[in-house]
């Protein structure tokens, strides 16, 4: 077991999670990345047949945010979803070996320019981002191509995996952000001048979260990072990295700068920002709404007196 993992207070079940983990990211790893990506290609199309509840709620979240789609064009769209989940499963494998000669051959940038003028106003960059596209190779293409930056991640419940994914994560100078740790962290960066990822899409639960519109829908929404970008001054970027089908390859967006709004009135003006970054990542889901991670119960808060959805 490598040095950096953690060794007290596992349990055996952690331990042999770990090694299937393990053994099957290095056997992946063995494949060329087109015959790796097969391979998730194919666990994705055998998940979407034998995970029922999760095919469930993707659909119900598809209904919800595109109504006027049928219900044929809907379960299009999450086949391809799962497909997407295992192309990003081959390429996590495949990270360790990718060098920044070779990750280009596949991914290019679209937008950057975005991304330097916002890191040159030297008071941090805070990049908007969600369960779109390949996220995870994302981060890791960038610090690649010489721009580390800091991730807010939930830590995974086993330890032993949680480890491994974030040695990989972190292997060209990317930082790990818990987010037990996240406003002290978040502002010591923003205070150095440093870049950090927020996936900002998932559901939340009062106080962290306030209920604004995602595809027309009151969600509970994470807030922190329109309090932290007003308390800052940091630049918010959206940034995603798609995979563009008639390219064959990845593009890594970063999209004008969002308008950050500071009115003094924290609780309006955290309400105000957040609406306007969620809606930054519904305009990019709705681009490439195959590429959404629709089986998250996105909608599972609700607003008082509202039924639940799942």
């Amino acid at each position: 077991m490598p040095d950096e993992l953690p060794r007290n207070g596992v349990t055996a079940r952690e331990t042999m999670e770990f090694a299937m983990v393990w053994v099957f990211v290095h056997a992946m790893r063995l494949l060329p990345r087109r015959w790796a990506r097969a391979v998730g290609a194919g666990i994705g199309a055998v998940a979407f047949i034998g995970l029922g509840r999760l095919r469930r709620v993707g659909m119900q979240n598809l209904e919800l945010a595109f109504p006027e789609k049928t219900a044929h064009e809907r379960e299009s769209i999450l086949r391809l979803e799962y497909r997407n989940l295992g192309y990003l499963l081959a390429e996590f494998c495949k990270m360790p070996g990718y060098t920044a000669e070779s990750a280009s051959r596949f991914i290019r940038y679209e937008g950057l320019e975005n991304y330097l003028a916002a890191r040159e106003r030297e008071k941090g960059v805070l990049v908007l981002t969600g369960h779109l596209g390949a996220w995870e190779l994302s981060s890791f293409y960038h610090s690649l191509m010489g721009m580390p930056m800091g991730m807010v991640i939930r830590r995974l419940d086993n330890p032993l995996v949680d480890a491994f994914v974030n040695r990989v994560r972190c292997l060209h100078g990317n930082r790990v952000i818990h987010k037990d740790d996240f406003a002290r962290g978040l502002i010591s960066s923003m205070r150095a001048g440093e870049t950090v990822g927020i996936l900002m899409d998932t559901n939340m639960t009062p106080p962290q979260g306030l209920f604004v519109p995602f595809f027309g829908v009151e969600a509970c929404t994470a807030s922190g990072m329109a309090r932290i970008a007003v308390r800052t001054g940091a630049a918010v970027v959206p940034g995603f990295l798609l995979w563009e089908e008639r390219e064959g390859r990845y593009v890594l967006h970063f999209g004008k700068e969002v308008e950050v709004v500071d009115t003094g009135d924290a609780e309006r003006d955290a309400v105000t920002n957040t609406a306007a970054f969620t809606a930054a990542i519904e305009r990019y889901i709705r681009g490439y709404p195959e590429q959404w991670l629709w089986l998250h119960r996105r909608w599972k808060t609700r607003p008082a007196g509202e039924e639940r959805i799942y």
